[in-house]
């Protein structure tokens, strides 16, 4: 076990241990909340480009499956731990977790104090990072290569993580509706949380056209979660507004529910550093009532929460807000079967407080059905 080096683009250094692959490793560091589900972190590709810093001490003791895989891949640029468990004690434990991070070529760091670093970055904001293990490199070398990295302020990233080709998840037991679901960076749970209600969802490209998805005869369509800057994506929030014209339902999270946002004409922006864990609580404006949710975001959306605001496609509003910072976390058209969260309704892991969105979003498509001839 070498030294290994954290490297923040303001100048602090971190100094640890290496863990998993040895090398150097670029990206945005984030610190996630969450005490539970690292696998499902490591292969959300929400989470492509940005090393990970977990706030948890202790990571690795459950091991790996392929069950909780959130993706065919591990997305993240890198991992930080404070502890990594030296054993597995999980009956579905199918791996260790190093051994693993190894073999999926992640280059990661223990032994820093990731309370102090987590502090920083509150302080500082996210920022480029790098982490270097086994290598013959000054600390102003180190540094000087992180500044040479790309910001996630304009980073467009849906094209390194959405599917290439379409592909159907059926529904289980009887069909109730079909969705077309554009993949951003979807996550596994997502379209399986639709199919146990009764929905076949077709998980299609990024770039799908309104004819490919009109092709599948949707009752709905699904905007995704998915990585980078929801402002570079031009051709998929022009395809929304074609989509809301036809008055087809939508449900964004996420990644989908900024895309919705700047479809309905606001803008978007970035947080200093970002909501990611499975505690963020959010208060729905219409009922009071508070949800515990899991969220991965770095881009916030800019809408007025105080009062009813009109878009071309009809009068909207709010719908829930942050209880943290007031970040605007869900809006909906009040005319027309549109609406969104900031966050994970799936929720893997995490809080099954908002599971219910996806009940709501057959409560849509039975209120707003698909008009006859909207092709």
């Amino acid at each position: 076990m070498s030294k290994a080096f954290l490297v923040l683009d303001d100048g602090r250094i971190f100094e640890g241990l290496s863990w998993a692959k040895t090398g150097k490793t670029f990206g945005e560091a984030v610190f996630q909340t969450g005490m539970t589900g690292y696998q499902e972190t490591l292969t959300d590709p929400s989470y492509y480009k940005q090393v990970v810093v977990m706030t948890a001490p202790h990571i690795g003791n459950t091991g790996v499956n392929r069950t909780d895989n959130e993706s065919k891949k591990y997305w993240v640029a890198g991992f930080v731990v404070r502890n990594p468990s030296t054993f597995t004690s999980n009956w579905r434990s199918e791996k260790d977790l190093e051994a693993e991070l190894i073999d999926q070529e992640i280059v990661g760091i223990q032994g820093i104090d990731t309370r102090a670093l987590t502090r920083h970055l509150r302080d500082r904001g996210s920022m480029r990072v790098g982490i270097f293990s086994g290598l013959d490199i000054t600390r102003e070398e180190m540094v000087i290569e992180v500044r040479k990295q790309a910001l996630m302020t304009g980073a467009y990233l849906s094209d390194d993580v959405s599917t290439t080709e379409t592909y159907v998840v059926p529904a289980i037991g009887a069909k109730r509706f079909t969705v077309a679901a554009l993949d951003l960076g979807i996550k596994g749970a997502t379209p399986r949380a639709m199919s146990e209600r009764g929905i076949e969802v077709h998980v299609m490209p990024y770039n799908s056209t309104l004819e490919s998805i009109l092709a599948t005869n949707p009752d709905g369509v699904f905007l995704s979660n998915g990585p980078g800057d929801p402002a570079t994506m031009t051709s998929t929030i022009e395809l929304v507004r074609e989509v809301l014209a036809l008055e087809i339902p939508i449900f964004g999270i996420c990644f989908g529910h900024q895309i919705l946002g700047r479809a309905l004409g606001f803008e978007t922006y970035k947080l200093q550093f970002g909501h990611r864990g499975i505690n963020q609580p959010v208060i729905d404006k219409r009922t009071g009532k508070v949800e515990i949710t899991a969220h991965n975001h770095g881009f916030a959306l800019k809408a007025p929460t105080d009062s009813v605001f009109s878009t071309v496609y009809g009068p909207g509003q709010v719908t829930h807000v942050s209880l943290n910072d007031g970040v605007v976390e869900g809006l909906e058209l009040t005319e027309r079967g549109a609406f969104s969260v900031q966050y994970h309704p799936e929720a893997a892991a995490g809080p099954h407080d908002a599971a219910y969105l996806f009940d709501r979003f057959i409560e849509v498509m039975e209120k707003y059905p698909r008009k006859v001839g909207a092709n």
